[in-house]
């Protein structure tokens, strides 16, 4: 059932890639990602309501818990944050294999800090998911803008990959000892606070000319897609027989989605190079998921 789940999440992903990059594209990146926030918390709020009208304990009902869950929510916000600026000004085609090499930085967590070890299938997926990264980057660097700072957006796409491969991990330990609901909504309130406070903080502060804000529709669809990705990712997880090496690979196969997306509706460049490199990245994702097997 969690192999399904995470098949599941990967789709829900994808949309959400989508809805993001269309939602950022000439925007307000902080303005974008507060609404998202805010959209997600409005979403899980009804779970946290039906807690506590059944009198049901609370992350097991301490503070330490709700520390734990703050935690989660800081290191989420800063991939997301990393990972809108990047994809803002980086093609989806571009962003999308860079986030795709996140399984390959969390099985090597797993390794290190859950004491897995890999057969020769799987380190041969790690290099490949290494060489994929080295490749797209290269690539990048020739679609920026005249004058655009193409390295800072790679630098972000990568940052993002790795805060987004330490949230996973610390998912896998929190969901030992919490319900995944529970994490989902508590996670996605806090996300919410910590937002509107840095929002507001960066607002008072900001120097010069500051992009507008405008309203698309496709904001609430970030939130709704981001939702079920998260209650798939977060019920596969608490899975005992989940890895979550496994389930991160499957998860980034989302990249499939929005890399046709960028070729086909928003007509991005080097479609040959970029084909390649997906195949090389969907090609060690194979051999990651055939040697956990």
């Amino acid at each position: 059932m969690w192999l399904w789940l995470a098949i599941g999440s990967a789709l829900s992903l994808g949309v959400y890639d989508i809805f993001k990059k269309v939602s950022v594209t000439g925007n307000n990146v902080l303005g974008v990602l507060f609404w998202n926030t805010t959209f997600c918390a409005l979403i899980m709020l009804p779970f946290i309501g039906s807690d506590l009208l059944a009198g049901a304990t609370v992350l097991g009902g301490g503070v330490r818990g709700h520390a734990m869950i703050l935690m989660k929510s800081a290191i989420v916000l800063t991939s997301w944050t990393l990972g809108y600026y990047s994809i803002k000004h980086l093609p989806l085609t571009i962003t999308g294999p860079i986030t795709a090499t996140r399984p390959v930085i969390v099985l090597i967590g797993a390794l290190l800090i859950f004491g897995e070890r890999l057969n020769l299938l799987q380190w041969a997926g790690v290099l490949m998911g290494f060489a994929s990264l080295l490749f797209i980057s290269r690539l990048g660097r020739k679609e920026g803008e005249p004058g655009a700072r193409t390295g800072l957006w790679l630098a972000m796409a990568a940052g993002a990959t790795l805060f987004g491969a330490i949230s996973a991990l610390y998912d896998k330990y929190l969901l030992r000892h919490y319900e995944p609901l529970q994490v989902q909504a508590w996670y996605s309130v806090y996300q919410c606070v910590i937002m509107g406070v840095t929002l507001l903080i960066i607002s008072r502060r900001a120097a010069g000319p500051v992009v507008p804000f405008r309203w698309r529709w496709t904001i609430p669809g970030i939130a709704l897609f981001l939702s079920a990705a998260d209650m798939a990712y977060f019920y596969a997880l608490s899975d005992p027989s989940a890895m979550v090496s496994v389930v991160s690979m499957i998860r980034r196969g989302s990249v499939i989605v929005s890399f046709f997306f960028g070729v086909i509706a928003l007509h991005e460049r080097h479609v040959r190079a970029k084909l390649l490199d997906l195949a090389l990245l969907i090609v060690g994702l194979i051999l990651l998921v055939l040697g956990s097997r």
